[in-house]
């Protein structure tokens, strides 16, 4: 029995569809690793690097649209209203050093359910799809470490950004 639980609170139409636009992404990201696993490929030799570099492309675009490598920035030009709904965010601190927001959903853990993955395959595309969410950090000046993670099993993602 799996112990990742992950259940949406939020069942507005417009929330809904953007998540599934989320999911069909994860989705990939599960294709191509089950595919580079076929072949003997180590799923986080290519995919953290991959999606790392995805990352730090929109971490520096961000950084750009924003103006600033503040962390507030940060919190305003990613973590939005609307990006808050749709993953039950709750932003817990927002300062120029340090961003700390709790994640109570996640639709990429969500397609890999849909998807049959193991915890454990669950577990490493979280690892993997989250160094893009490191390389963001990198582009602001910060580390991001996850002291929790719904996609191990804990009740949230506790995302933790500092400079």
């Amino acid at each position: 029995m799996s112990n990742v639980k992950n259940d949406a609170k939020i069942k507005n139409p417009l929330i809904v569809a953007v998540r599934e636009q989320l999911e069909h992404r994860a989705f990939w990201l599960y294709l191509l690793c089950d595919e580079a696993g076929k072949r003997g490929l180590d799923w986080k030799d290519f995919g953290s690097a991959a999606i790392k570099r995805c990352g730090l492309t929109h971490g520096e675009n961000l950084v750009k649209k924003g103006k600033t490598d503040s962390l507030v920035g940060l919190r305003k030009t990613l973590f939005t209203k609307p990006a808050q709904m749709v993953f039950e965010m709750k932003i817990l601190e927002s300062t120029d050093d340090k961003l700390s927001i709790d994640f109570h959903y996640c639709p990429l853990v969500k397609a890999w359910q849909k998807a049959g993955c193991t915890d454990e395959e669950i577990a490493t595309l979280c690892d993997i799809a989250m160094c893009g969410d490191h390389g963001i950090g990198e582009q602001y000046g910060a580390v991001l470490d996850l002291p929790k993670c719904i996609a191990k099993g804990d009740d949230i993602c506790a995302l933790r950004y500092h400079k």
